[in-house]
């Protein structure tokens, strides 16, 4: 494959870390759009047990003031997570996938996705360092609809080790377990080469007005409590958002591969229990297209054994509000198996 990027100078070995260091601001775009289906939404939504009727049922999307169905808030990790997949192909070389934490995810939002958007994702290496016995890296993803209409920005930080720290016992098993044709040629083609460019020129969007169904200024405060829900994940819950999301990362349903990368058990996708969360939030707010930015740290992992389910454990409490800008600051806080698996959470919403 290739990579558009030099792999290593003649007779020295590859250096995975000096690379990635290297390539801090290039940028690429993936050239095919992707397209907000309403089905895709509604599919989706159920597979992160998101159930507002803004996400399934047009009628009601309008009554909210939207044209259709509008996706939940986590929607963009669909289109967001192949074109990380392209990052490590092309710019940020020599780290095997199947070894990459996730650990940090900010969304900061310009209007929620609409069915029928066409979105195109430019993807940064925005920053890159080494901490913890790990390679942090940050990519910066600018998603635009039709126009270069801005739509949300989203910060990754991820979490791995290249080169020789790549365990080829796992990299074995992750082979003989995946879905063959993933990474096919056909779709390597459809990305630009990494360039180093200015800042991706996009239209301002103007914010828009809260809706009908949103909760109101004057009834949030300071310390007021979300009803708190509590979420059941099962293996099957695993398999099918895999299978949405596209996230085949087989520790989220092989115990061996589990076991081989040092996890008690097979865990859940941390997307997952992020859009859980953001429907949590969303559920209170009244009207998921309110929301101005949704972050989470992943910092303990949701075991889910072969034979039962995990549950998890979502409560909330407004941390601060703003008169002037009419938003609120949310806290999450989640937890299953008596571990937190958010070390830090916030939405900030607006609010009519």
């Amino acid at each position: 494959m290739n990579s558009g990027v030099d792999t290593a100078d003649a007779g020295q070995p590859y250096d995975a870390a000096a690379h990635a260091a290297a390539m801090v601001g290039h940028h690429y775009r993936v050239d095919d759009y992707y397209e907000a289906g309403r089905e895709k939404i509604r599919e989706y939504a159920r597979a992160v047990k998101d159930f507002h009727p803004v996400h399934r049922d047009e009628t009601t999307a309008r009554e909210y003031g939207y044209d259709g169905l509008i996706a939940p808030v986590t929607f963009i990790s669909l289109a967001g997570i192949v074109a990380q997949r392209k990052l490590f192909e092309q710019v940020v070389t020599g780290y095997d996938l199947s070894q990459i934490m996730h650990t940090d995810q900010t969304l900061e939002f310009h209007r929620p996705i609409r069915s029928g958007d066409r979105l195109i994702c430019d993807v940064y290496l925005h920053s890159f360092r080494q901490a913890f016995g790990g390679d942090m890296i940050v990519t910066k993803n600018i998603v635009t609809a039709a126009g270069g209409e801005l739509v949300l920005i989203a910060y990754t930080t991820l979490v791995g080790r290249g080169g020789g720290d790549i365990d080829p016992d796992i990299a074995d098993a992750v082979r003989n377990v995946l879905m063959h044709g993933m990474d096919s040629e056909q779709d390597r083609q459809r990305i630009t080469p990494p360039v180093t460019a200015p800042p991706v020129e996009v239209a301002s969007t103007p914010e828009l007005p809260v809706g009908p169904r949103t909760r109101r200024l004057d009834e949030v405060h300071v310390g007021d409590e979300l009803p708190p829900r509590t979420v059941s994940l099962t293996r099957g819950d695993l398999v099918n958002y895999a299978g949405v999301s596209g996230d085949a990362n087989p520790i989220h349903w092989s115990g061996a591969v589990a076991e081989l990368a040092g996890l008690d058990n097979v865990v859940a996708h941390g997307m997952l229990t992020m859009g859980i969360g953001g429907g949590f939030v969303t559920s209170w707010l009244g009207d998921p297209g309110a929301v101005k930015a949704y972050s989470v740290r992943f910092t303990s992992p949701v075991y889910v054994p072969v034979d039962r389910a995990a549950d998890v454990e979502y409560t909330g409490k407004v941390k601060s509000v703003d008169p002037d800008t009419r938003t609120a600051v949310v806290a999450i806080v989640a937890r299953s198996g008596g571990r937190k698996i958010f070390g830090r959470a916030t939405a900030t919403v607006r609010l009519a």
